[in-house]
């Protein structure tokens, strides 16, 4: 499961960009600081390589396997 904290996320859109699976794209959908949030809607295609979470610099995005470990 991929969780993205919004209170932390400034839409850089790094996420998109470095994910070798697809996995994000861009939404309208702002945080309350108004930045826009990705959105990873091809979650099923995640490999867990965890790249979208080291390279996050607001550390914003958790990678959560199945059996609850991150």
């Amino acid at each position: 499961m991929i969780y993205i904290d919004e209170k932390l996320c400034k839409g850089c859109d790094i996420c998109i960009f470095i994910c070798p699976a697809n996995v994000f794209e861009s939404s309208n959908k702002l945080n309350e600081r108004g930045y826009t949030i990705p959105i990873p809607i091809r979650e099923d295609k995640c490999i867990k390589c965890h790249l979208c979470e080291l390279i996050c610099p607001e550390l914003a995005i958790h990678i959560v396997d199945e059996d609850g470990e991150g």
